[in-house]
């Protein structure tokens, strides 16, 4: 699976948080990534609850989302180089310094990298990819992919790789056999729309179980 980095600009406002929540767990959900869902939200909110406090309100701001190997890395880029964040121990009774804290504890790492005119704060979420563009290990790819390999058979199975072309192949193949299916199904009498339409409700519940 290709995760391209995207940026998403926006201003520092704290009605701006709900929003870049929902859009961040909408991506995960289509890189196949909902299982660091949560945590990469708690990073967004303190993330921008960080640049409001410290930066200030309404400064201009991007989200940035981008794959670091296996981890997914969540930014936040604004136009402050001197406000650097800065890990505190809150007690029970403070009002703040618990922002950092909570992005330390939910991330594998985290850090600053600083620009000639901004500077990048981020977060590396622990996920449970082999590669940074394969899948989550999930019972279900692994028996689609022994498929779609028994499925290609011979020598077209070795194209079922990794790189551009090897995807290209994949999805290829696994159009191929959902068209086989289908004319299976029609030929013992079913109802190929009607399959499709479960199919993709069984799909969607899978992917979203609370949703």
């Amino acid at each position: 699976m290709t995760r391209k980095p995207w940026e998403l600009p926006f201003l520092a406002e704290p009605e701006e948080v709900a929003a870049l929540r929902r859009v961040m767990r909408l991506h995960l959900r289509l890189w196949g990534l909902s299982d660091v869902a949560d945590a990469a939200e708690i990073c967004v909110s303190e993330l921008v609850a960080n640049v409001i406090t410290h930066v200030g309100a309404g400064t201009p701001s991007a989200l940035v989302v981008e794959m670091n190997g296996t981890h997914l890395r969540v930014a936040l880029r604004d136009p402050d180089t001197r406000a650097l964040p800065t890990l505190l121990s809150a007690g029970p009774d403070d009002e703040s310094g618990r922002g950092l804290a909570m992005l330390d504890a939910v991330s594998e790492r985290w850090g600053v990298t600083l620009g000639a005119d901004s500077k990048l704060v981020w977060c590396d979420l622990a996920t449970s990819l082999v590669s940074s563009g394969g899948h989550i290990n999930d019972p279900r790819v692994a028996k689609s992919e022994a498929c779609l390999t028994l499925y290609a058979g011979g020598a077209a199975a070795e194209n079922l790789g990794a790189g551009r072309a090897g995807a290209a192949f994949q999805e290829e193949a696994a159009i191929d056999l959902i068209a086989d299916l289908l004319h299976w199904l029609r030929a013992h009498g079913h109802d190929p729309d009607e399959a499709l339409d479960r199919a993709q409700l069984h799909f969607e519940a899978e992917l979203d179980p609370a949703g």
